[in-house]
């Protein structure tokens, strides 16, 4: 991902932006001050950006990896089902397997049943035969009257009417029929029993299979756009360190300019840190010429303390913390140029009426860092810094914090 910043209708990449001479050679040092303050202020925004964007990828990936996870748990469980059903069919198809095994065997003694029928009829049909040859009157109107050879086989008359040999005929030929028959169902019945069991428990394990891959493919998916977004978070954290190294630069630079009008200005020295009772010091070590009061509904107090110090005097940050506010003198009304630091969710201290900044909006200062120099901007009368500490936006008495 390219960072572009749009200058004199062309469009530059944010780090040769940043190296871009601050101004011409004949600009003032407060000019190219106001120029790489400008720079950092829309770098320290762009940083800000690149970190949002790098905490919602954080999030996303994070969310899609709690997907996949969910998607395997998933798999996983179906592929146990499947390794189970997958058993069950094995045994249907080891039994299909046993039962068609034995319906072989069925079907080789029903062809032995059926030539043992066919030759037990070829005897009986002999028989008759010779019984007709031998002219008995009465076996002849028993067959003549008979429908047919197996009504003939039932006829009790005709088998009073045959020799215990033609019996045992009879019997061979009837046990025959009747056990191929009864051979033959049987078949058919196994047969479409089985067959149809192990159908079910395929269709079963198909349909396992083809949910298992559906949630397959859907974790694909997730994986691929996972694996995108982890691409999009390098390339965006890398953009934001690109940036934080032109901050630096741009930040040295300040610092540079900074000096340089110091000794223009002959600002004077950093005094001493001045640490009272309570947990923040002094900004300036000077006499309190305006003290704090509180107001009231009929009068107007002071929100703050002044402290009398020359112009060019430095501020130090009375604690460590973030500015959260910069504004010059048309911007301000009566606090001219003053700065603000949050040090906690609830706690902020002001500095008003500086003649110039020493560092940045959005900088991290530390305690007794140099913010600014006093003056007199705004509405003043005199050299002096004007002091506020605020609880969630209402001014103080900064007393109770020195």
């Amino acid at each position: 991902m390219r960072i572009r910043l749009l200058i004199a209708g062309a469009a530059l990449p944010l780090a040769l932006w940043a190296a871009l001479p601050l101004q011409s050679e004949g600009a003032s040092p407060q000019s190219r001050l106001n120029d790489v303050q400008k720079k950092i202020r829309v770098t320290q925004s762009r940083i800000g950006r690149r970190k949002g964007t790098e905490r919602v990828l954080t999030s996303q990936i994070s969310v899609y990896s709690e997907r996949i996870g969910s998607l395997q748990a998933r798999i996983g469980r179906l592929e146990h089902r499947q390794a189970t059903v997958q058993a069950d069919l094995d045994r249907k198809q080891a039994e299909l397997a046993k039962l068609q095994s034995d319906l072989r065997s069925e079907r080789r003694r029903l062809v032995r049943l059926r030539a043992r029928l066919k030759v037990a009829r070829a005897a009986l049909a002999q028989r008759l035969v010779e019984l007709y040859q031998a002219d008995v009157p009465d076996i002849v109107n028993v067959v003549l009257d008979a429908n047919g050879f197996a009504d003939l086989l039932e006829r009790g008359d005709f088998m009073q009417r045959v020799s215990e040999q033609d019996q045992k005929i009879i019997g061979i030929v009837r046990t025959a029929r009747a056990d191929a028959t009864s051979t033959e169902a049987r078949l058919q019945r196994d047969t479409h029993r089985q067959k149809k069991v192990t159908a079910i428990v395929r269709s079963h394990r198909n349909e396992i299979a083809s949910v298992k891959q559906s949630l397959i493919d859907t974790r694909v998916g997730l994986d691929g756009t996972r694996s995108d977004k982890r691409r999009a978070l390098v390339k965006v954290r890398a953009s934001r360190q690109h940036l934080e190294g032109a901050l630096s630069g741009l930040k040295a630079e300040q610092r540079k300019i900074q000096k340089t009008l110091l000794k223009a200005a002959g600002t004077l020295p950093a005094g001493a840190i001045r640490q009272g009772n309570g947990s923040m010091i002094w900004p300036v070590n000077g006499p309190i010429t305006s003290p704090f009061c509180e107001r009231r509904a009929w009068e107007a107090c002071h929100p703050g303390i002044d402290i009398g110090v020359p112009s060019g005097t430095p501020i130090r940050a009375a604690a460590g913390g973030k500015v959260t506010l910069m504004q010059s003198v048309g911007a301000s009304g009566g606090y001219g140029n003053y700065t603000c630091i949050s040090h906690s969710a609830t706690l902020s201290t002001c500095y008003a009426h500086q003649s110039r900044f020493a560092t940045s909006l959005g900088a991290n200062v530390s305690q007794g860092e140099i913010i600014g120099y006093s003056g007199c901007t705004g509405l003043c009368f005199g050299a002096h810094l004007h002091f506020e500490v605020r609880i969630n936006g209402a001014v103080t008495n900064p007393m109770n914090y020195l």
